[in-house]
């Protein structure tokens, strides 16, 4: 059977199609875009793309992306920042979800994923240890577990939260509040989401 396609666009085709939530006709739709696209729209992705490796790390501290002249995350290094109290989050686009708030004025601490055995994610290959260090270095008086509400989420919160207790840590830990999202009814929650709910009720 003859080819469909010239080879180079079938070739972006199928490299669009490895992104996450990118399907079949997502990508055909993408790769024609960039066929009819101007030149420099396609020179300035493909240069954000290597850009992307080429100047962005992780800070040693906390684990959130940083440029790579940074020593380690502005978030961390700003003396307006409590370092008393650390946020701990799965992923470093959750800080981005924190910081949009406005409301939190600690730091950060990423795990670098959550506990899942299916995946072969485990705790030791979460950044757990480097916390420990932390909250004895910095004399962290909080933790904050913002991990998400998913099972992978609220078992890695739990093994947190018993594992600095092992420790014989005084710290005191707490988690993000849960709770029915407004504009959606009961019907359409989902059990974690009702179960916290119900537990983070308050008395009018």
């Amino acid at each position: 059977m003859a080819r469909l396609l010239p080879i180079a666009l079938e070739k972006l085709i199928d490299e669009l199609g490895r992104l996450p939530g990118v399907g079949q006709r997502t990508a055909e739709r993408y790769a024609y875009y960039l066929l009819r696209a101007d030149q420099r729209i396609n020179d300035s992705l493909a240069t954000a793309i290597h850009d992307v490796h080429a100047l962005v790390k992780t800070c040693p501290v906390t684990f959130a992306l940083i440029d790579t002249d940074e020593e380690v995350s502005p978030l961390y290094s700003d003396p307006s920042r409590d370092k008393k109290l650390i946020a701990v989050v799965e992923e470093p686009l959750d800080i981005v979800a924190l910081e949009r708030t406005g409301q939190f004025k600690g730091t950060y601490h990423v795990l670098g994923g959550a506990m899942s055995p299916i995946d072969g994610i485990g705790p030791e290959q979460l950044h757990i240890p480097e916390l420990l260090k932390r909250i004895e270095e910095d004399a962290v008086e909080e933790v904050i577990i913002a991990t998400n509400a998913s099972v992978e989420g609220e078992s890695t919160a739990l093994f947190l939260q018993r594992h600095i207790q092992e420790t014989g840590s005084t710290v005191k830990m707490s988690r993000l509040a849960r709770g029915i999202p407004v504009g959606v009814d009961l019907e359409y929650a989902d059990q974690i989401t009702l179960s916290h709910a119900l537990e983070g009720r308050r008395f009018l």
